[in-house]
């Protein structure tokens, strides 16, 4: 029983900030109630933002380029916070704490390459156009010198060497 006593004394400012936001949340509720309007009219049910009138449906088709920044805000949003919290207590985590974090920050930093290099960070369209360009002229050279290899394996023993073109044979 003395236990019971001794930890709710010691939490009884956890205690009052639960009531705190109770009470706060209580009010909140309340006085909109009591001091929000309730006039019912025909402008009452039309949708309204910022001072403007909406025109058009709320069924827009956005492009999936916005749920990408809202995920990589997510996931760089999160590694903040983990950082802060590691921040916090450094000198209780030690050498271990920091290599678990330096860890943790290389696997996310790999994370951020392997998206700049696929192209998830392109969102200008010019910028992707020649990004694919370049990917397709890439493949396409690469197939064009091994068709090229296959057809002269048997006539030459010589391999180019990087300086040279497969076209200079």
């Amino acid at each position: 029983m003395s236990s019971t006593v001794a930890t709710l004394a010691h939490n009884w400012s956890f205690g009052i900030f639960l009531l705190g936001i109770a009470g706060l949340c209580c009010f909140m509720l309340g006085a909109s109630y009591l001091l929000g309007g309730r006039d019912w009219g025909r402008a009452k049910n039309d949708p309204f933002e910022s001072g403007v009138v909406s025109q058009g449906g709320a069924r827009l088709r956005l492009s999936a380029k916005f749920y990408l920044v809202a995920m990589f805000f997510v996931i760089f949003d999160v590694e903040a916070l983990f950082l802060y919290a590691w921040a916090v207590s450094a000198r209780e985590n030690g050498w271990i704490g920091f290599i678990e974090v330096t860890i943790f920050v290389v696997v996310l930093l790999v994370g951020l390459i392997w998206l700049w290099r696929i192209g998830a960070l392109d969102w200008a369209p010019a910028a992707r156009k020649r990004r694919i360009e370049h990917q397709r002229a890439e493949k396409q050279k690469t197939q064009q010198a091994q068709q090229h290899q296959g057809k002269h394996a048997g006539h030459s023993t010589h391999t180019p060497t990087s300086s040279q073109s497969p076209s200079a044979h």
